[in-house]
């Protein structure tokens, strides 16, 4: 499993991937993240599923890129064109894998602003090639482990957050699923793209860059709970002394 976070708001894209890779009871660390930028051509693709579909699916869209890059003026034109290898990938690689015993499950987050795009884009591009876009009404998607980091985003992302809140907000998801699930952890892979720079920008954070945010994150959650009234308890406490008497 993995940990892939894309949110698109006013001002542009956050990305989040973490690096865990596991295999049977190997773990090992590897970048999930894969970016191309070339004058006003600006994307990255980040993928959860099997490794050696992900690498195979990205080698042959790099060739396609090499080969075919100015065809590409709008993101959904490249979304396409990563959706056909990934079905050219399936159809090469399932027989053998459901002879391992394994099914064919690449999933991808693309996004970034291409030169004739209107504003920067997001989409999901699912197992089978078709996509969903990202929009106003739901500005983010988690592939992988997506439980445990939906809370926090669905109680405060709104399509106007700042990007600074954004990735506080990113981050919080996924150190809720870093504590809950053992198979995604540091080093995270953080993609910054502003609205109509066409750059993207990418940082690694360790573990011991975010740790104190994390420390912090929970000493005021413990807090908050503290805070919260007690009122509302007193009903079925009352009972509880009523039976006890």
């Amino acid at each position: 499993m993995t940990f892939c976070l894309g949110v698109k708001v006013a001002k542009g894209l956050i990305a989040i991937a973490d690096t865990r890779i596991t295999s049977g009871s190997e773990v090992s660390t590897n970048k999930k993240v894969f970016i191309h930028q070339s004058g006003q051509h600006s994307m990255f693709i980040m993928t959860a599923g099997l490794r050696s579909v992900r690498d195979k699916a990205i080698t042959y869209f790099k060739e396609a890129l090499e080969q075919e890059d100015h065809k590409f003026d709008k993101m959904y034109k490249a979304v396409n064109a990563f959706g056909e290898q990934v079905k050219r990938v399936a159809v090469e690689d399932k027989v053998s894998l459901r002879e391992a015993g394994l099914s064919f499950n690449l999933s991808a987050l693309i996004g970034g602003q291409l030169e004739n795009d209107d504003e920067h884009k997001l989409y999901m591009l699912y197992p089978e090639g078709n996509w969903i876009e990202v929009t106003e009404g739901s500005p983010f998607i988690i592939i992988g482990q997506s439980n445990y980091g939906k809370p926090i985003l669905y109680r405060n992302l709104k399509y106007n957050t700042s990007l600074q809140e954004v990735l506080k907000l990113g981050f919080l998801a996924f150190d809720s699923t870093r504590v809950s699930a053992n198979d995604v952890d540091f080093p995270i892979d953080v993609i910054l793209c502003e609205k109509d720079s066409f750059n993207m920008v990418e940082h690694r954070y360790e573990k011991q860059d975010l740790e104190q945010i994390s420390y912090q994150w929970n000493a005021l959650l413990n807090a908050s709970v503290k805070k919260l009234s007690t009122d509302w308890m007193e009903p079925i406490f009352s009972k509880s002394l009523e039976v006890g008497k």
